[in-house]
C-alpha cells in the first residue's frame, strides 16, 4: 500500500476529531496496539459520525433511514500506537456515490498519524433507489477538506 496523501495525515483536513481513550487490553504482546485495537477505534468513531448524519440512534438504525454495510475497510497502518495514551480519530466523507459513500479517518497519538482509515458504505436497502437527497446534503457538509483526486 502506498502511504497517504500528505494532506490525510493533518487532523485539519477533517470535520469530526474525537478523542478515544486505549485500554490494556489493546496491547499486543510487543507491548503496542494491536490490529484489532485499531480496528475497533475506528469502527466507534465511525459508528458515533452514523449518529451525527442521523442513521443511527441509540445503537440501532433510526427510523425510517435505509440499510446499509461496510463493503470496504482498508487501514494503513503507519506507526506503532502506545498505552495509555489517547487517540485522536479525525474523520470525515471522501466519495459520494448514488448507493454508497466513503468515511475517511486517520488516527493521531501524540500529533503524529499512526493510522488511516478508507470504509465504503454501501446502501442494500431500498433496492433501486439512490442515497435520500437530505442524506447526502448531510454527507456533503462533513467533506473532508482535501484533495480526493490524489
Amino acid at each position: 500500500m502506498s502511504r497517504p496523501a500528505p494532506w490525510r495525515l493533518s487532523p485539519d483536513s477533517y470535520p469530526k476529531l474525537e478523542v478515544k481513550q486505549t485500554r490494556f487490553q489493546d496491547l499486543d504482546t510487543m507491548g503496542h496496539l494491536n490490529n484489532v485495537a485499531y480496528a475497533a477505534l475506528f469502527e466507534d468513531a465511525r459508528v458515533r459520525m452514523n449518529q451525527q448524519l442521523g442513521r443511527v440512534n441509540r445503537g440501532k438504525m433510526a427510523e425510517g433511514t435505509f440499510r446499509a454495510v461496510v463493503a470496504q475497510n482498508v487501514i494503513n497502518y503507519l506507526a506503532e500506537g502506545s498505552f495509555p495514551e489517547d487517540v485522536e480519530i479525525a474523520l470525515g466523507i471522501g466519495r459520494i456515490g448514488n448507493r454508497s459513500f466513503e468515511m475517511l479517518a486517520a488516527m493521531f497519538q501524540s500529533g503524529k498519524c499512526i493510522a488511516t482509515c478508507d470504509t465504503t458504505i454501501v446502501m442494500t436497502d431500498p433496492k433501486g433507489e439512490s442515497l435520500p437527497a437530505e442524506f447526502v446534503t448531510r454527507l456533503e457538509g462533513m467533506r473532508v477538506k482535501g484533495d480526493l483526486q490524489g
